[in-house]
């Protein structure tokens, strides 16, 4: 394969220092051990810091193995392009061709079936994931990959081809594409077409655990938050994340995704697959001047003030990040074996990205917009959301005020910090301290005012559908809170008087007592069976179906028992205020809350 010439970066730090830093990071960062590579023209450089095993106390080594979670579809992405190459997959050829089995709900079939670039771009309008689908311990690595996508037709929630949104879904997809054109386990074929061609002779997409019967000794630990080690497990949805690797085996990938495309006189990749990813073609964002995307199994984005071609991955016990700059002929790789919220990976990202000595990004100059931005002011929803499962959260905590100060867009969101957003020239715009354009407006076809980033896309709302949204949740937790604070006192003074049976409040307490009771199940389950039907998950769902039968059996009883006085009209109104918002929960599928679903 064919690798452009170039110079080593003068400013670069020496692998001793690069070292240092890194390893006061991770120890600053809560953060167990990292390894990675650092790819120039001259040399490939590898490193690692940390421990491999908080168990052991051993160092970690840039030779053992680490798991990537999602840089594994970067993977899977390059073998679907090996498939294309050979003229055994077409990229736009709708994937019922490949899949006739797998049904989508798609109301745009007639005009814009789910495509295989759909797929690989995640903008097929898939839903993503449900718990079942990763935090499960039922997972077996030798399942059927159809036993992942459940049961019943594929919802599609916006047209295929016109927004990003991230759907593993789409990649288990891909991974039955792979086998149905091959006739293998997608595994095998990738670890024997693709792989080894390569000379990725430690890495493999077949699932590797450090314990048990045939357990990987070279395989790193993983650790949960906390630090509580966390072996490998089996996920149904496993071509989404399942892949074990080294440093230098992803210096040798990076090299390879920047190259021609040849290896050994064969033409594995077309070079011009190999230029097309991170390089979106087909989104309303693309088609309205935004450069910024992801496509074919990388993103496209600007970070540390540099632009490269990256993919992010995580599992919950490791976490791993790919970031290419092709024209320079550098990238980087890193792995780390812990994976808490709280840490800032990017710390340890950005020290691994500058030694690279990449270019700055151009700075897109500041310019009177092409549109009125004015236009665009207004409260925004994410569109499509990521997890259906979980829409309701989003319409509550998922909204963005957006207003016009003359010199910025400024986007508020109810969650997370606010953004000013400078006009460099028609539509698009920049968030303050970027360097290229981050963000563009647009509008439906309906004449919806819109606001893409590339990755996620915002959508004007009327503000009263958000603030009744928004007075139904509160009016429901402060009914509900209340009638936990009066109804087990009203309760247990009625049976102390023997009076029980005459007490209204005695079935919506049970109902709330039982309730804050089930999660205590929880304390003897690990985090990761969240998606299994286990005896917590089961009591959740039994005491929230029972809940609204509990409110209305109180409201029952509080209308016969009399409306006589204040105190009986405030808890009228309190199970009136639960009753709507059971109602609501349940309309938006999370009452009763199953979460195994």
């Amino acid at each position: 394969m064919s690798i452009a010439a170039g110079a080593l970066p003068a400013q670069s730090p020496s692998p001793d220092t690069l070292t240092a830093h890194v390893a006061r990071a991770l120890t600053e960062e809560g953060l167990v051990g990292v390894t990675w590579s650092l790819v120039t023209p001259a040399q490939v450089t590898l490193g690692a810091a940390g421990l491999r095993d908080l168990g052991t106390g051993a160092p970690l080594s840039p030779d053992d193995r680490m798991q990537v979670g999602s840089v594994a579809k970067t993977i899977v992405a390059a073998g679907v392009l090996v498939l294309v190459t050979d003229g055994r997959i077409n990229l736009d050829a709708p994937v019922s061709e490949y899949l006739p089995d797998v049904r989508f709900d798609n109301q745009w079939a007639s005009v814009a079936p789910v495509l295989v670039r759909h797929l690989l771009d995640h903008t097929s309008g898939l839903d993503d994931v449900r718990l079942w689908q990763v935090f499960t311990l039922r997972g077996k690595p030798d399942a059927p990959l159809q036993a992942g996508l459940g049961t019943g037709a594929l919802r599609v929630e916006t047209r295929p081809g016109a927004r990003f949104s991230y759907s593993n879904v789409g990649y288990l997809l891909l991974g039955l594409v792979i086998e149905a054109v091959t006739g293998e386990r997608y595994e095998q074929w990738l670890d024997r077409a693709l792989l080894a061609p390569l000379g990725m002779t430690r890495s493999t997409v077949e699932f590797v655990t450090q314990i048990g019967e045939g357990g990987d000794s070279t395989l790193a630990m993983g650790h949960f938050e906390g630090g509580a080690r966390g072996p490998s497990y089996a996920w149904p949805v496993r071509p989404a994340g399942q892949f074990t690797t080294t440093a230098a085996d992803m210096a040798t990938f990076a090299r390879f995704l920047m190259s021609d495309g040849v290896v050994d006189g064969r033409q594995l990749i077309d070079g011009e697959l190999l230029q097309a990813m991170a390089v979106p073609t087909t989104t309303q964002a693309t088609s309205a001047g935004l450069a910024t995307g992801y496509a074919l199994g990388l993103m496209q984005r600007e970070r540390w003030g540099i632009t490269g071609r990256c993919h992010l991955g995580n599992s919950g016990t490791f976490r791993g990040i790919l970031c290419l700059y092709p024209e320079q002929q550098r990238a980087f790789f890193a792995a780390f074996n812990s994976d808490p919220e709280a840490a800032n990976f990017d710390r340890i990202d950005s020290l691994l990205g500058s030694s690279l000595g990449v270019p700055p990004s151009p700075v897109a100059p500041v310019v009177a917009p092409g549109v009125e931005p004015g236009d665009w002011e207004g409260w925004y929803a994410i569109r499509p959301t990521r997890f259906r499962q979980f829409a309701y959260l989003d319409a509550l905590g998922g909204i963005t005020r957006v207003a016009w100060d003359g010199t910025h867009l400024v986007l508020r969101p109810v969650q997370g910090a606010e953004r000013h957003l400078a006009p460099v020239g028609g539509a698009l715009f920049r968030v303050e301290g970027r360097r290229a354009p981050t963000h563009v407006l647009l509008r439906t076809p309906s004449d919806v005012p819109v606001i893409s980033d590339g990755m996620r896309t915002l959508e004007a709302v009327a503000p009263w559908r958000v603030i009744l949204l928004w007075a139904s949740a509160a009016a429901g937790m402060v009914a509900l809170l209340g009638l936990l604070v009066t109804g087990p006192w009203r309760t247990a003074l009625a049976w102390r008087r023997g009076r029980l049976r005459d007490e209204p409040l005695r079935w919506i307490t049970a109902g709330l007592l039982l309730l804050c009771a089930s999660p205590l199940l929880y304390l003897g389950e690990s985090f990761l069976a969240i998606g299994d039907p286990t005896p917590a998950n089961l009591a959740i769902a039994v005491t929230t179906g029972l809940l609204p039968l509990a409110v209305v059996a109180s409201t029952i009883g509080r209308v016969r028992a009399g409306l006589g006085g204040r105190a009986a009209r405030l808890e009228l109104i309190a199970l009136i205020g639960a009753l709507q918002w059971c109602l609501v929960l349940a309309a938006w599928g999370l009452l009763p809350l199953m979460l195994w679903w």
